[in-house]
């Protein structure tokens, strides 16, 4: 059977072309607010996420070989 490598390559080309159309959308959305607007939200989603730094468990460095 052969590839008709015409179709793959149109079908690439077009699947191309959609990511990046959906980029330049979601890139869209952030520059219409305002600095000081975007610097609340992210600073807002930041406090949401958890501390993983206070809650990680210290590493074990009892096996290291420093003398």
């Amino acid at each position: 059977m052969r590839v008709p490598w015409k179709l793959v390559g149109l079908a690439g080309l077009a699947g191309v072309a959609a990511g990046g159309a959906l980029a330049a959308r979601k890139r869209r959305d952030h520059s219409d607010l305002d600095p000081d607007e975007l610097r609340e939200r992210l600073h807002r989603r930041l406090a949401e996420v958890p501390n993983e730094a206070s809650t990680a468990q210290p590493a074990d460095r009892s096996t290291s070989s420093s003398p």
